[in-house]
């Protein structure tokens, strides 16, 4: 896809010579204002670069950038000056809200290359963005595969909680869902240090000892030690650290990409979805976990707790079936727990297969430590 420019200025005649000089080694949209630049980045964006007039009515070129900054942190920013307003566009590009800064009147020469290096630098920021998830999610989901067989019973719990954040992420329109995903999945990893008793005993809501109770706490602190080295992973460990506190008190720090109230918005969200799984626990019905978690007074906030009105099973339509071993998939899911023959916990009922799983699975089966056949849904 071409990378697209937006130009905006107060003065059409203006808009409209820009776009002739630019035709057609770039894809220009022109606007008039800030008004409607917000309409045209939501409508027809995403746009390389944002070109914008220092001085336009209602919202200067300074302010506008710094609001796009926020929304669309990927955008490169450029602000048109006159030799008077100097001094406000240094102090925008100080404070980074913009990335350059051109004197009007412009050479065509200059502005061309200027958009260059502005689509160069947005083509650096995302495609390091890109790489950067891409091989944080290689490490989570060797992480998980880790967890699957540790704790499977943990693992099919996290990819529940996951579940829960994904669909509240789309609703809110999250800009970097990853995040939070991130910290769902990996949400339960702590639990490779609870015995299974105290953990099943924890999450069910049964009463533990104070020491019992202390260690199934700490269990997100464990969590936190595992990941700490990870790189870019911060923000999501951050997330994880909150997961079972009463009161989430403001992130301290920020991260690149993460204000603090993303942070903020993040560890709530996670810790409804953790709740709302503890919960399902003793009330599975969708509508009375809901009920039990608004009877906790402003312990979850209500448009948060709205967002999972609507949540549809994990893993949409299924069927049950009962599969060979042989034959099993990744992303079908368990309607029964196996154990080997030695009585160990292999993969827990409600758990979501993974490769790494179901190649465990098949060896069992081949070495006749489980039976060949399993009980699963199967996606319709």
């Amino acid at each position: 896809m071409a990378d697209k420019i937006l130009f905006v200025d107060d003065e059409p005649a203006v808009l409209e010579g820009y776009k002739r000089i630019l035709y057609p080694e770039f894809e220009v949209d022109i606007v008039d204002g800030a008004a409607r630049a917000f309409v045209a980045i939501e409508e027809n964006g995403p746009y390389s670069v944002v070109i914008s007039d220092m001085r336009m009515p209602i919202m200067n070129g300074a302010e506008f950038l710094s609001k796009i900054r926020k929304s669309k942190p990927d955008t490169v920013r450029m602000l048109f000056t006159g030799y008077t307003d100097i001094g406000p566009a240094i102090e925008a590009i100080n404070q980074g809200y913009i990335f350059r800064f051109l004197t009007k009147p412009c050479e065509p020469a200059v502005l061309t290359t200027a958009i260059a290096d502005g689509i160069k630098q947005y083509q650096l920021i995302t495609g390091e963005r890109e790489l950067l998830e891409k091989t944080l999610m290689g490490s989570i989901k060797v992480l998980t595969d880790i967890l699957a067989a540790a704790n499977p019973e943990a693992f099919g719990r996290s990819m529940r909680i996951a579940h829960y954040v994904r669909h509240i992420s789309k609703k809110l329109d999250l800009p970097s869902p990853w995040c939070v995903e991130a910290a769902a999945t990996l949400s339960q990893l702590g639990c490779i240090t609870l015995e299974t008793d105290i953990m099943l005993r924890g999450f069910s809501g049964a009463k533990l000892s104070p020491e019992e109770q202390a260690g199934f706490d700490a269990h997100p602190l464990a969590a936190t030690e595992l990941l700490k080295n990870i790189p870019r992973l911060e923000p999501a460990v951050w997330m994880i650290a909150q997961q079972l506190k009463a009161d989430i008190p403001p992130a301290e720090t920020e991260f690149p990409g993460f204000s603090a109230a993303d942070l903020l918005l993040g560890a709530k969200i996670l810790k409804l979805a953790v709740a709302f799984e503890q919960t399902r626990e003793k009330f599975p019905a969708k509508g009375a976990a809901l009920m039990r978690l608004r009877e906790r007074g402003n312990e979850f906030e209500s448009n948060l707790l709205n967002t999972l009105v609507d949540l549809q099973p994990h893993g949409g339509a299924r069927q049950l079936v009962r599969v060979s071993t042989s034959r099993l998939r990744a992303g079908m899911v368990l309607d029964q727990e196996i154990k080997s023959g030695q009585g160990v916990l292999l993969a827990a009922k409600g758990q979501e297969l993974t490769a790494a799983l179901i190649m465990r699975l098949e060896s069992h089966a081949k070495a006749g430590s489980i039976d060949k056949e399993v009980l699963a849904f199967v996606p319709v």
